[in-house]
């Protein structure tokens, strides 16, 4: 397996890493296909905000050269860029300075089947829900423990992803996609003020869907508006969209509006 530590080949680390023992850091999901990695402008400006807000001094401009190299010899497959703030003692005040540690690891892109994007797919309702955390809210940080234990609540294979509320109730998200929804020809997506991952294929339908000059809503999402939307899909950054057609007992048809959006993102993936 393709790995990098701090931009050259390697596979140790330490273990008295803050990534390792507090989830201190950050982390990036790259699709990269022909050597190219379609979403990079978003994947850098989302880890220099998340750099920023948790005080992690990292090299965006060496991140993107690091990156395009390790593209470049990918070829195809998923790179998963992790940061973390390096090194320290025992305790949880962050050390001063620090040495942040940079992986890069290479996987196959994943071979979703086909009839997820044609003909939509079943969500499972999880029980686990989000906690609210301002601070963190949108961040892809390295503590993912909340979606470990929704991910862990179905086994049934007619269900490809899981909805996700907050502790009020709120819709806010697939396990491992973001969610939007129409109603009455608009498109609306959950607030991640309070929590969620602000994921770059969100970012790029928003900025799509304006361009198009669809009426656009980020905002709160109630369950039951969600039952009641005319159409609903996932994203994310490897596989684009995929419509939703079933909730337990409420189905949707794959819509105009979805199947518009799906042949913009993946004219961009292809691209």
């Amino acid at each position: 397996m393709l790995c990098w530590v701090n931009g050259a080949p390697g596979e140790q680390l330490s273990v008295r890493d803050r990534g390792l023992a507090y989830g201190d850091g950050l982390f990036e999901t790259i699709a990269v296909r022909g050597g190219r990695i379609p979403l990079l402008a978003r994947h850098l400006a989302r880890l220099g905000d998340g750099c920023r807000r948790l005080s992690i001094p990292l090299d965006v401009a060496l991140v993107e050269t690091e990156l395009q190299a390790f593209a470049t010899q990918l070829g195809e497959g998923v790179a998963k860029f992790i940061v973390t703030r390096g090194e320290g003692q025992r305790g949880y005040a962050p050390p001063q300075p620090c040495q942040p540690l940079r992986i890069l690891q290479a996987a196959p892109l994943p071979q979703y089947p086909a009839e997820h994007a044609e003909q939509g797919v079943r969500l499972f309702p999880c029980a686990t829900r989000l906690a609210e955390q301002p601070l963190l809210a949108g961040l892809k940080h390295l503590n993912r423990l909340e979606q470990v234990l929704a991910r862990a609540e179905w086994q049934d294979a007619e269900c490809s992803e899981g909805v996700m509320r907050d502790t009020a109730g709120r819709v806010i998200e697939g396990v491992y996609s973001n969610l939007f929804l129409v109603k009455d020809g608009r498109l609306s997506t959950a607030d991640l003020s309070r929590c969620g991952v602000a994921g770059v294929m969100r970012a790029e339908i928003l900025q799509q869907a304006e361009r198009s000059d669809m009426s656009v809503a980020v905002c709160d999402i109630a369950y039951d508006e969600l039952l009641a939307a005319d159409e609903v899909f996932v994203c994310n950054s490897l596989y684009g969209i995929w419509p939703v057609r079933a909730l337990q007992a409420q189905h949707w048809p794959v819509g105009a509006l979805t199947r518009k959006l799906q042949a913009i993102v993946r004219s961009l993936l292809e691209s």
